[in-house]
């Protein structure tokens, strides 16, 4: 079929966690002769540093669009996707979209598509943490709402859209993509070996990371994770990749002398995803607020203490090494893993590193 013929998807990224998740697919649809990917990123995040590392580690190509919306408030951000991401639309009209995750791109570009009647598809959809104080749980919710496929990870997520009242016939269950990424990487991240960099034994360190306004934004709290980390840190060495907003308040709080003079504790910047899995994939354990890590601190069967008090990813308590815990209760869940008082991840179905597969099969028994 001439390239003129094929369908036209647009597969929208704006953030990093976005990059992981679009990179396997686009791969997988470019092998295909049902359709022509069409990579669009909304530049929600962007970060030199940070975005041009990720398209280079996950072999994505410069996007055919670069929306440049930058940040904002929920509101700015949002609008400006909206805008922008429809003249595109007018310009070019696709024959589908794929969105994915829950940021402010993702349901801003499922609301251009649907209000100009073209078919959305939801890469992770589903996921609920039921706390409609997150901006992200908003984002999930009214995404499921107007996609006309959603494409779930776990058996919760189609629970969640039952439950609302979604046809069966728009849910397609087809794994996690996240892990995707992990197994195209596979060669690079092992060889990464980026403990020794940081001239740390295998299996004897963790790894930190907290970006969240819950965490990151009170005072107090902060104060209470820096204290509990850094006790924690003198029995089991924490590299701790501090995200810039993270940094600021630590700044901002008087907490960052403490912290980087602590025993233990290897502050660093953020990594790229080969150099950062590299790390994780040799932890003992996982301190984070992360949505992504707790997926694969699940795979990798390495326990995982999320500061929070929900998640969307239920299905990494029940049957994977993810635990929700309070500020104040880190150090003591620390000393939990060194005590080797921790959940085993059980198998789960479809989490695999093949769901960019099922994907385009789904995507390809749509396609006229």
């Amino acid at each position: 079929m001439s390239e003129q013929n094929l369908a036209v998807v647009h597969i929208i990224a704006g953030a990093r966690p976005n990059f992981m998740k679009v990179a396997p697919l686009f791969h997988a649809l470019k092998a295909e002769n049902c359709c022509r990917p069409v990579l669009v990123h909304t530049g929600q995040h962007y970060d030199v540093n940070m975005s041009d590392a990720f398209f280079s580690d996950l072999q994505l190509p410069e996007p055919d669009h670069h929306l440049e919306v930058g940040s904002g408030t929920h509101a700015e951000q949002t609008g400006r996707v909206m805008i922008a991401y429809e003249k595109i639309c007018f310009e070019q009209r696709p024959d589908w979209i794929v969105v994915v995750g829950d940021i402010n791109s993702t349901v801003a570009c499922a609301l251009v598509a649907a209000k100009l009647c073209i078919p959305v598809a939801h890469l992770e959809a589903g996921l609920r943490s039921g706390d409609l104080t997150m901006p992200e749980e908003i984002n999930r919710i009214v995404t499921d709402s107007i996609a006309n496929l959603l494409w779930t990870p776990s058996p919760d997520g189609d629970a969640h859209l039952k439950a609302a009242g979604v046809d069966d016939s728009r849910i397609d269950r087809v794994g996690n993509i996240m892990l995707d990424a992990y197994e195209m990487l596979r060669g690079k991240i092992e060889a990464a070996a980026t403990y020794e960099k940081l001239d740390l034994t295998p299996g004897q360190y963790g790894v930190v990371t907290l970006h969240r306004p819950s965490n990151v934004d009170d005072p107090a709290k902060l104060k209470t994770l820096v204290e509990r980390i850094s006790s924690a840190a003198q029995r089991c060495d924490l590299v701790f990749a501090a995200h810039p907003r993270t940094r600021q308040k630590l700044n901002d709080f008087d907490l960052m002398t403490s912290l980087s003079n602590a025993k233990g504790v290897h502050l660093v910047d953020p990594m790229g995803y080969v150099e950062f899995m590299g790390l994780v994939r040799k932890a003992k354990l996982v301190i984070t607020d992360s949505g992504g890590i707790q997926e694969e601190t699940t795979y990798l069967d390495i326990p995982c203490i999320t500061v929070r008090d929900n998640t969307e990813r239920p299905i990494t308590i029940t049957d994977g090494t993810n635990r929700l815990t309070a500020p104040d209760a880190v150090e003591a869940a620390v000393d939990q893993v060194l005590e080797g008082e921790w959940p085993k991840a059980k198998t789960i179905e479809m989490w695999d590193g093949k769901t960019a597969g099922r994907v385009v099969a789904s995507l390809k028994s749509r396609l006229h």
